[in-house]
């Protein structure tokens, strides 16, 4: 099973049985079997109908709609739900739970400040040249990580260790790219600078890889609890990606650090960094090429999850995965 990556403006899409055919101007392209997707990624001005979306939810192929130029997140359209209410009512009611919140929250930040700290570790051993900033970052994201381990935090509190620790760690990870680039740190909506350009379509990705892993559990997307609900915000999701983040900036690393990616697959709109369509290949490209091994987590995360909260109401169903939700 696999991903399909739509970016043409010249594109059309249409059923050909069990199957999406493609057109450009010139003809028919190809078709592509339903029964290979696990998903679709569409972006650009292709055109389609309401029936090439139903076809693709009946399959269960989980499609992600983004904006033309700047790579956002404008819809998702899933498969048939889950069945099982009774996960949801349990997820609903550990919602309100301070301290059940509070414990998963500390467990997903101190997994992502571990995988900061392992990033900048190998940055050090790479880049020499960069030993102060990257030392210094390390010591203060130590001893975030230090305080979390040793003292769970309420989430208040959670939420201001984890601010100051990522911002360390951004000082951090800006000094591993050329000034050229003008990365100082996080910035996005819009996104200022090519590697924040590229950030944010890999968090959307990774979000969306996260939804449909919810939704394949049975959880709701929407009721997380780091994150806490809010109005169009699939929270759990973003809850879950926390720990993965850290895996992602690695790979934008290395795409710049390779010249994979260059200044000249960027332009600007206003203060909007945009990829153009040769970055956009490239970094599709090798997104899909590490997305397997993440994605299997994201599932089997879900899973245990979804185990644990139905659990809750039936004792039997209980065993020694509950520990590693």
């Amino acid at each position: 099973m696999s991903t399909l990556i739509l970016d043409r403006s010249d594109l059309e899409i249409r059923l050909d049985g069990e199957a999406l055919a493609l057109y450009e101007p010139a003809g028919r392209r190809g078709t592509v079997p339903l029964k290979l997707l696990d998903r679709v990624v569409m972006q650009g001005g292709i055109k389609l109908d309401a029936g090439v979306l139903t076809k693709l939810a009946e399959a269960g192929v989980a499609t992600l709609l983004l904006s033309k130029r700047h790579s956002k997140r404008v819809a998702i359209v899933l498969g048939l739900a889950h069945n099982d209410a009774g996960i949801r009512l349990a997820q609903s009611r550990r919602v309100f739970d301070p301290d059940w919140c509070a414990a998963w929250a500390a467990r997903q930040v101190r997994a992502k400040t571990r995988a900061q700290i392992r990033l900048l570790q190998d940055a050090l051993a790479s880049r020499p040249d960069q030993r102060k900033p990257l030392t210094d970052a390390l010591g203060s994201l130590r001893a975030a990580h230090i305080n979390l381990a040793e003292n769970p935090p309420e989430i208040a509190r959670l939420r201001g260790l984890e601010g100051a620790a990522a911002r360390a760690y951004f000082q951090g990870l800006a000094a591993l790219f050329p000034p050229a680039l003008e990365f100082s740190g996080r910035n996005r909506r819009p996104p200022r600078d090519p590697v924040n350009a590229c950030l944010s379509l890999g968090y959307t990705l990774l979000h969306f890889d996260a939804v449909r892993a919810c939704h394949m559990a049975g959880l709701d997307p929407l009721l997380g609890f780091y994150h806490r609900p809010s109005f169009g915000r699939e929270s759990l999701a973003s809850d879950l990606i926390e720990p993965l983040r850290p895996h992602l900036d690695r790979q934008v690393w290395r795409l710049f650090r390779d010249r994979t990616l260059r200044e000249d697959h960027f332009t600007r709109d206003g203060q909007a960094c945009l990829l153009g369509k040769a970055g956009r290949a490239a970094f599709y490209q090798d997104y899909e090429a590490h997305a397997a091994a993440t994605r299997r987590l994201l599932l089997r995360q879900c899973r245990i999850l979804a185990k644990h909260l139905k659990a809750e109401g039936d004792p039997l169903l209980a065993d020694e995965e509950e520990e590693n939700f």
